[in-house]
C-alpha cells in the first residue's frame, strides 16, 4: 500500500479509532456518574445485574413482610390492651366475690354486690368484644366476626407465623353472679370459675405478649437483613463517584487531544499538493 496516498490515510484511521474508544469510555463514565451505578442495566454487566435484581427482589419481599407484620402488631397491641383492662377488672371482680362469700350479708347488701359484679362482668365482655383492629380480633374464634387464627408472613420466602385466637366470650368471662355465699366460695376455689377464668386470662396475656415480642424481633431482624442486602448490592453495582470524576476529567482531555490529532492527520494529504506545484 502506498505511503503517500489521498485515498488511504492510515494516520487518520488510527486517530479516529483512538477517538472512538475515548468517546465510548467517556459515554460509559458519564452514564455511571448520571445514574450512580457501575452496573445500571444488563448491558453493563449481565451477570452482576442479574444477581443485583435477585437481591433487590429479596429486599422487596422483606419490606413487604415487615409491612404485613406491622399490621398484625396493631391487632396484637389492641388485644393486649383489651386483656390488660380485663385483668384489671378481674381484680375488682375478686373483691366483690369475696364480699359475696360472706354469709352475714343482708338481702339488700347481696343484691347491691351482685349488681356490682354484673356490671364488672359486662365491662369484661365489652373489653373483649371491642378488642378489634381493622376488623380483626384474636379474642374470638368466630371467623364471621373477624376472629380466628392469624397467619402472617414473616420473611421474603413467604414463611408464616401463626397467632392462635382464643374464645374470649367463653374462656375469659366469669359466670353470672352467684346467688348465695356458697356459690361465691365455690367460684373462688382453686378449681372454681373465677380461678379458671383468671388463669385463662393470664395465659392469654403471656401468649400474646410472647407473640408481640417475637414480631418485634422479627421486624428488627428483617431490617438488619435489608441493610446487609443493600450493602451487598451497593458493593456489586454502585459506582465509585470519586474515581469516575477523576476518570471523566482524564477522558475529556483525551477527547480533546484525540480530536486535535485527527484534525492533524486529516491535513496530511494536503502536503501532497505541494508536489504538483
Amino acid at each position: 500500500m502506498a505511503l503517500n496516498s489521498i485515498n488511504t490515510n492510515n494516520g487518520a484511521m488510527v486517530a479516529l479509532q483512538s477517538l472512538n474508544r475515548t468517546n465510548d469510555a467517556l459515554a460509559t463514565t458519564q452514564k455511571r456518574i448520571s445514574t450512580g451505578y457501575r452496573v445500571a442495566d444488563a448491558k453493563d454487566d449481565g451477570a452482576a445485574f442479574a444477581v443485583a435484581q435477585t437481591v433487590r427482589a429479596d429486599i422487596a419481599g422483606l419490606t413487604s413482610a415487615n409491612e404485613q407484620m406491622g399490621g398484625v402488631k396493631g391487632i396484637l397491641d389492641t388485644t393486649l390492651a383489651g386483656l390488660t383492662k380485663v385483668s384489671k377488672a378481674m381484680e375488682d371482680v375478686r373483691g366483690v366475690l369475696v364480699k359475696l362469700a360472706d354469709g352475714t350479708l343482708s338481702a339488700d347488701q347481696r343484691t347491691q354486690y351482685q349488681a356490682q359484679y354484673t356490671s364488672l362482668r359486662t365491662q369484661v365482655q365489652n373489653y373483649i368484644s371491642d378488642a378489634t383492629y381493622n376488623g380483626r380480633s384474636l379474642l374470638t374464634t368466630a371467623t364471621a366476626s373477624g376472629g380466628g387464627d392469624i397467619a402472617t408472613t414473616r420473611n421474603e420466602t413467604g414463611t408464616t407465623y401463626t397467632l392462635t385466637a382464643v374464645d374470649g366470650a367463653t374462656n375469659l368471662v366469669v359466670a353470672a353472679a352467684p346467688t348465695d355465699a356458697a356459690g361465691a366460695v365455690t367460684a373462688l376455689g382453686a378449681s372454681g370459675d373465677f380461678a379458671t377464668k383468671q388463669a385463662a386470662i393470664n395465659t392469654a396475656l403471656n401468649t400474646f405478649g410472647s407473640d408481640s415480642r417475637y414480631l418485634d424481633n422479627q421486624i428488627a431482624y428483617n431490617k438488619e437483613k435489608i441493610d446487609s442486602l443493600d450493602s451487598g448490592v451497593g458493593a456489586l453495582v454502585d459506582a465509585d463517584l470519586a474515581k469516575e470524576s477523576a476518570r471523566l476529567q482524564s477522558l475529556q482531555i483525551r477527547q480533546q487531544l484525540g480530536t486535535q490529532a485527527l484534525g492533524i492527520a486529516n491535513q496530511a494529504p494536503q502536503t501532497l499538493l505541494s508536489l504538483f506545484r
